[in-house]
């Protein structure tokens, strides 16, 4: 926390929340609520879930004890959070269905088209941050914009901005589910918000449709099934019994949210700052493997796609050209790279040359 508060008998708190919400409005966010700091009951599912192991090789989610769901030992003198949400969907879900249903095109999980979204939220949750001093004086924050150990879908349960549906992720009954989360760690004793109730009902839409079956129970992921997990968490080499089921999706998955009966409800951003860049939204597989380290750099300059690194890059798209078409240009691209200097590239481009007949068929006999 930046500085110790000390609001004065004088700041009309319920005035101070009424301007927070307005001001977030006008900083491009859809919607803000307050929440106290209790998360106890989503402190045992967290202790739950790992001991399950369904963190996989995300050792972060063990790390710093108790402070991922007590935000005052995470930053001491914490009493509320603020919580936002902004919009993202860069495009309608129709289009998105029809690039799963293209199998030589990349599918990029939406959300990863446009600006890292770490930056832009963070850097108008500061805003924020000012506008509140310009008001009321110093007071002591934070912000958290998937940056450190926070629970930030419980957080936005218990502020109202939705309920975490059976997928995990969280779903407003306006607008579906394709937002980001951000968080305003504070020492202002601001009213809070009512949490939001599940809305979920008896539907199972989202468990069903998961090509991997990561969603193992309602509101429980197994994330070492996960596509997201396993095209960007996960280092090394993809396990062989997910390869199909992950088809054209190179980077993350969207099908939980895609077929998400609430999702009706979802429209695209105004947020230019999340359009897609570089064309990543309609490009072929086999332009993208083609991408150098040096040219990969400069096309997902300021992306959240940069965390995975190149070699993992070309480890998701050789996957991916496994599962396409056969036809020239998939087995030509995956030729080129049999030699890589990578032994997991080399591995995953033989995997995916075996799932093309090249035996009996002849390049010319290919039909493109």
């Amino acid at each position: 926390m930046t500085k110790t508060a000390n609001p004065g008998s004088n700041t009309d708190m319920t005035a101070l929340k009424s301007d927070i919400v307005k001001w977030c409005s006008e900083l491009g966010f859809q919607k803000a609520g307050i929440t106290n700091i209790d998360l106890g009951e989503a402190e045992d599912r967290l202790a739950e879930w790992i001991r399950a192991n369904f963190h996989g090789s995300m050792d972060y989610m063990e790390r710093h004890g108790d402070k991922r769901s007590r935000p005052d030992e995470l930053v001491p003198g914490t009493v509320r959070v603020i919580s936002v949400r902004m919009d993202y969907l860069p495009e309608s879900q129709d289009q998105a269905l029809r690039l799963l249903d293209d199998g030589s095109s990349a599918y990029i999980s939406r959300y990863a088209l446009g600006r890292d979204y770490h930056k832009v939220l963070r850097s108008r949750l500061r805003k924020l941050a000012r506008r509140i001093e310009e008001n009321i004086g110093e007071f002591g924050y934070r912000v958290f914009v998937d940056s450190a150990p926070v629970l930030e879908k419980a957080l936005a349960e218990k502020a109202g901005i939705g309920w975490v549906g059976k997928h995990t992720n969280v779903i407003d009954r306006d607008a579906g589910s394709w937002f980001f989360l951000g968080e305003l760690y504070t020492d202002l004793p601001l009213p809070v918000d009512e949490p939001e109730q599940s809305h979920c009902g008896t539907c199972s839409v989202c468990i069903d449709i998961c090509p991997t079956k990561a969603i193992v129970a309602p509101y429980s992921l197994d994330a070492r099934r996960c596509i997201s997990y396993l095209t960007i968490e996960n280092k090394g080499s993809i396990p062989v019994e997910f390869r199909k089921n992950i088809g054209n999706r190179i980077y993350g998955c969207d099908d939980c949210q895609l077929f998400c009966p609430w999702n009706k409800f979802a429209k695209p951003t105004g947020e230019q700052e999340f359009a897609p860049r570089h064309g990543l939204d309609t490009a072929q597989l086999t332009d993208l493997f083609s991408w150098d380290e040096e040219t990969w750099l400069k096309k997902t300059e300021g992306s959240a796609i940069r965390r995975i690194g190149h070699e993992r890059w070309l480890r998701n798209i050789a996957v991916a050209l496994g599962n396409a078409r056969t036809t020239p240009r998939v087995i030509a691209a995956l030729y080129a790279r049999r030699h890589d200097d990578s032994p997991m590239i080399v591995e995953h481009v033989q995997w995916a040359i075996e799932q093309h007949d090249t035996n009996n068929t002849t390049m010319e006999s290919i039909d493109v």
